[in-house]
C-alpha cells in the first residue's frame, strides 16, 4: 500500500478552513498542535474519522473524570479535554492534508464532539445529584445541552456560509436540507445502513441550521439561481465586509469558550454555574447573533434581486 503524501501541506497555515474563521486559541495553539498531530496519524494511515473517533474517546473519559469533587482529578480531566479538542481539529487538518475530506467524516466529527459534551453534562448533573442536589438539576442541564446544539448549530452554519460565500462552493459543502432529503430517500437501509443512518443525522443538523435561519437558506437559493456558475467578486466582497464584524462574537459559541467557562468554574468548585451561563447569557447572545444574521441576508437578497 503506498504511503500517504503530506507534502501538499507544509504549514500550519495550509490547513486552515480561513485564517479569518479561525479564533485565537485555534490559531496560536489548537491548529499548531492539530497539524503537527494531524502528520503524526497520515505516516500512521489513520483516516479522519478514526482521529474523530478517539478525540472522542479522550473527551468521553475527560468528562467521567469531572464527576469527581477533586480538583486534583478534575485537572486531569481538563488536560485531557484539551488533548481531545486538540484532535478534534486534527482531524480537519488530516482531512486537508491527505485530500480525504468527506461529508461522512463531518457527521462523524459532529456525533464525536456531541458525545464528549453529553459525557461533560451527564456527568456533571450526576456529581450534584449524588451530593443530595434536587433533581431540579436534570431539567437545568436538560436545557443547557438544547442550548449548547442550538448555539453550535447556528455558529456552524455561519462559519459555513461565509466559506461558501466568500471562499467559493468548491472549498466547502454548504449543503440544503433539500438536496439532503432526496440522497436520504435514494439510500436502502437494508443495503446501506450506516450510511443512511449517518446522512439521517446530518439531515436533521441541516435542518436544525435552516429553521434557526431561514432568511440565509433563501440568500442562498436566491444566490444560486442568480449566479448559477459562480459567485461574482462583488457578491464575495459584500458578504465578508457585512459578515466579519460579527465572528468574534461567533466565536464565544464555540467550543473553545465552553471549555474556558467550564475551566473557571471547576477551579471554583461549582461547575454548576456552567449550566447556567449556557441558558442565559450565551442564549442571549445567540438571538442577537441570529437577529443581526438575518438582517443581514435581508439585506443581501435586496442587493441580488435588484442588481
Amino acid at each position: 500500500m503506498p504511503t500517504q503524501t503530506i507534502e501538499r501541506s507544509p504549514t500550519p497555515e495550509a490547513t486552515y478552513k480561513a485564517r479569518e474563521v479561525e479564533g485565537i486559541l485555534d490559531l496560536y495553539f489548537y491548529r499548531r498542535i492539530g497539524f503537527w498531530l494531524a502528520r503524526f496519524f497520515a505516516r500512521l494511515r489513520f483516516t479522519p474519522a478514526g482521529v474523530s473517533l478517539l478525540g472522542a474517546v479522550c473527551g468521553v473519559f475527560a468528562g467521567h473524570l469531572y464527576f469527581y469533587r477533586n480538583l486534583g482529578t478534575n485537572i486531569v480531566g481538563m488536560v485531557l479535554h484539551v488533548f481531545a479538542n486538540a484532535l478534534d481539529n486534527a482531524d480537519g487538518q488530516l482531512a486537508r492534508i491527505t485530500g480525504k475530506g468527506s461529508r461522512e467524516g463531518r457527521v462523524i466529527d459532529s456525533l464525536a464532539d456531541h458525545l464528549v459534551f453529553v459525557s461533560i453534562y451527564a456527568h456533571l448533573t450526576l456529581r450534584y445529584l449524588v451530593e443530595g442536589a434536587s433533581p431540579a438539576i436534570c431539567f437545568l442541564a436538560l436545557g443547557a445541552g438544547i442550548s449548547h446544539a442550538l448555539q453550535g448549530a447556528a455558529a456552524d452554519y455561519y462559519r459555513t456560509s461565509y466559506l461558501y460565500f466568500v471562499k467559493g462552493r468548491s472549498f466547502v459543502d454548504f449543503d440544503s436540507s433539500v438536496a439532503l432529503c432526496a440522497g436520504y430517500q435514494a439510500l436502502r437501509w437494508r443495503d446501506q445502513p450506516w450510511h443512511k443512518f449517518l446522512l439521517a443525522l446530518y439531515l436533521n443538523f441541516t435542518r436544525q441550521q435552516e429553521m434557526l435561519s431561514p432568511d440565509l437558506k433563501r440568500l442562498r437559493e436566491i444566490s444560486n439561481r442568480s449566479f448559477p456558475h459562480q459567485i461574482p467578486e462583488w457578491f464575495r466582497v459584500r458578504y465578508r465586509i457585512s459578515a466579519k464584524p460579527m465572528f468574534k462574537l461567533w466565536g464565544l459559541m464555540m467550543t473553545n469558550t465552553r471549555m474556558v467557562v467550564l475551566f473557571i468554574f471547576l477551579f471554583l468548585g461549582q461547575p454548576i454555574w456552567y449550566f447556567w451561563i449556557e441558558v442565559t447569557i450565551l442564549n442571549m447572545l445567540l438571538a442577537y447573533l441570529i437577529h443581526r444574521q438575518e438582517i443581514m441576508s435581508q439585506s443581501l437578497m435586496e442587493l441580488v434581486t435588484t442588481r
